[in-house]
């Protein structure tokens, strides 16, 4: 399984734009648009302002939309503004979060969709 980075110098800024990745992804940067991955780690340099979806999900830095993960963990540094949707929840002393916290009776509405194919492409985003 290898590791996807967005580093400390990007900042991926956009309308309407999913950034989606099949295994683990390490935020370090500036994210303004949605994440679905199988792994998401938020560095505490990172931030996203979005919905972030994914099977484990990691949170040093911060986030600004819901988090939908069937494990969560806010680590003491993160900063968190949004509804998290969970199965299990780990909030360390120290973290700050403001927002709701509910445990997701069905599986389904926290599974990322990792399908490419899945997601609607405008006029302007096709290639070729």
């Amino acid at each position: 399984m290898g590791t996807s980075v967005i580093g400390t110098d990007l900042a991926i800024l956009g309308e309407k734009i999913t950034i989606i990745s099949q295994n683990k992804l390490q935020i370090d940067g500036d994210i303004r648009g949605d994440v679905t991955g199988k792994q998401v780690v938020i560095g505490e340099e990172g931030s996203v302002v979005g919905t972030v979806c994914a099977e484990q999900i990691e949170v040093r830095g911060g986030v600004r939309g819901a988090i939908k993960a069937a494990s969560v963990m806010l680590h003491p540094t993160s900063v968190v503004e949004g509804d998290i949707f969970h199965q299990t929840l780990s909030i360390s002393e120290g973290a700050q979060f403001d927002g709701r916290v509910r445990r997701a009776k069905d599986a389904a509405e926290i599974t990322p969709n990792l399908d490419v194919s899945s997601y609607p492409v405008s006029s302007s985003q096709q290639v070729g």
